[in-house]
């Protein structure tokens, strides 16, 4: 895969039909720090959108949230359009599958190949001849002929095949989402247009759902259809992958990109100091304390929270 060409030209190959998304969520922990704070997003049948950010942005929270793995303090969790029902988790999480960026740590060292995909199998007492599922889960995931690594260990798997192994145990459940933390960070760089490559695949032929939470840019431009920046809890930047990355609007993604060889068309830009503790987000925008182009306003304009209308937005006082 080469770094340089956006998947479909920034255009989403869905249906139009929102999968997955978030209406005003929130998630607050101990009562002062606001993780989640305020975000309104939504992902297509067969999208691929990325969440993109920095460390402490807020990113993992949301997906945690949108898995039903935290439950937000305010605002709606959406699956096919509908609130998520709390009560109803187990059938929700067989339609919507975690790949972790850790595929070491996200197998059993003492599970064979086979068993570990065969897992969300047997907890969900999903019907059918199991070995034939478990094949077709690895044949999907490209680990053939599936019948070879069946009694292997983790630590025999090279790290692109761990990865894969983690994706079949998803894919056995027939998921309609698949949410993505960091899924290639962890591998060599040689393995990571595989991996990335194998998501478009399964989007393309299986028709799947997929979020993928990420701090690089350049696996954004490789995969996504469009990209959500995410700022101390909020998106500040969505829109098509094109035109966020060739255009970017929102000065925080300008310094994102900066850093990026392949994407970069200025300058680094150098941001001073971290993100600010989410339990003392400043007034105003809240990047301006970061901001290199701030104005007085910016201290105190008050800015929307980016709703779900098609296009290009972003949340600052310069473009808003």
């Amino acid at each position: 895969m080469t770094v340089g060409q956006p998947v479909a030209d920034g255009q989403p190959v869905a249906s139009g039909q929102p999968m997955i998304g978030a209406r005003d969520l929130a998630v607050v922990f101990g009562g002062r720090v606001r993780a989640v704070d305020g975000v309104d997003l939504e992902v297509d049948a067969g999208e691929i959108v990325a969440l993109v950010g920095e460390s402490g942005c807020g990113k993992t929270t949301l997906a945690r949230t949108l898995l039903g793995l935290e439950k937000p303090t305010a605002g709606t969790v959406l699956f096919e359009g509908k609130p998520l029902d709390y009560r109803r988790l187990k059938d929700f999480r067989r339609q919507v599958q975690l790949v972790l960026q850790d595929p070491l740590g996200a197998l059993n060292p003492r599970h064979t190949v086979y068993d570990a995909v065969a897992e969300g199998l047997r907890i969900h007492k999903v019907p059918g001849d199991e070995q034939a599922q478990v094949s077709e889960a690895l044949s999907q995931a490209g680990l053939r002929p599936p019948e070879r690594f069946f009694l292997r260990y983790p630590h025999e798997l090279s790290g692109g095949q761990r990865q894969r192994v983690v994706i079949a145990g998803a894919l056995a459940l027939k998921p309609r989402v698949l949410i993505a933390d960091e899924p290639v960070s962890s591998l060599d760089a040689s393995v990571r247009g595989e991996i990335l490559g194998l998501l478009l695949r399964l989007r393309d032929e299986l028709g799947l759902t997929v979020l993928v939470v990420t701090h690089d840019l350049g696996l954004a431009w490789n995969i996504a259809d469009r990209v959500a920046v995410m700022y101390l809890g909020r998106i500040v930047e969505v829109g098509p992958t094109a035109d966020v990355l060739q255009s970017p609007q929102h000065p925080y993604t300008q310094a994102l990109l900066s850093v990026v060889p392949d994407i970069a068309r200025t300058e680094q830009i150098v941001l001073t100091g971290e993100p600010p503790d989410p339990a003392r987000i400043p007034t105003g925008c809240r990047f301006h304390p970061r901001c290199p182009v701030v104005l007085a306003e910016c201290t105190s304009v008050v800015l929307p929270i980016l709703g779900i209308e098609p296009g290009h937005r972003a949340a600052c006082v310069r473009v808003t």
